[in-house]
């Protein structure tokens, strides 16, 4: 009977290969967005001033930093904790697949939400004179929470060190 429950338990890691499969098409929605505001932007990058420019192509950036952290959890989450991927020899191969754990996957996640939350930062610093300012209030929680998510990888990447050593 113990064998028979480990075997079902040990099976269930195949619940989440759904969820990776997922995690695609959250991607493939991302690249829709992304192009959807290139073009959205071409037709205006004439009148465009140069802050909103930048404010764009940091948009831009932001958006492919969450595109390969979605790549990243999607190939390691599913090598580690579902099946190998079983890729030919010939075919391109990225040179990080298999070599990622859980531990190191999770700061290389930890790193991507900082600069992800940086570039949201510096997106509501540059549009203080804009339109769309946000107020003092709002800007002292964006750098809060900022600083949270910077101690929390500087966390997770100490207790890892302590665990390595």
């Amino acid at each position: 009977m113990e064998k028979n429950f480990e075997r079902i338990l040990y099976a269930s890691r195949w619940v989440l290969a759904p969820i990776y499969l997922g995690l695609s098409l959250a991607l493939f929605m991302l690249g829709i967005k992304f192009f959807q505001e290139v073009i959205h932007t071409i037709p205006k990058i004439l009148e465009m001033g140069e802050s909103d420019l930048i404010l764009m192509i940091l948009s831009m950036v932001d958006m492919a930093l969450v595109g390969g952290l979605i790549v990243m959890v999607m190939f390691s989450g599913y090598e580690n904790f579902v099946s190998q991927l079983n890729i030919d020899e010939g075919s391109e191969k990225l040179s990080w697949l298999g070599k990622l754990d859980s531990g190191s996957l999770k700061q290389k996640v930890a790193a991507s939400i900082v600069a992800i939350s940086s570039i949201h930062l510096l997106q509501k610093f540059m549009n203080i004179r804009g339109g769309d300012a946000p107020t003092e209030s709002q800007l002292m929680w964006y750098v809060i929470i900022h600083m949270t998510f910077v101690l929390s990888a500087l966390g997770m990447a100490w207790v890892d060190k302590i665990n390595r050593d």
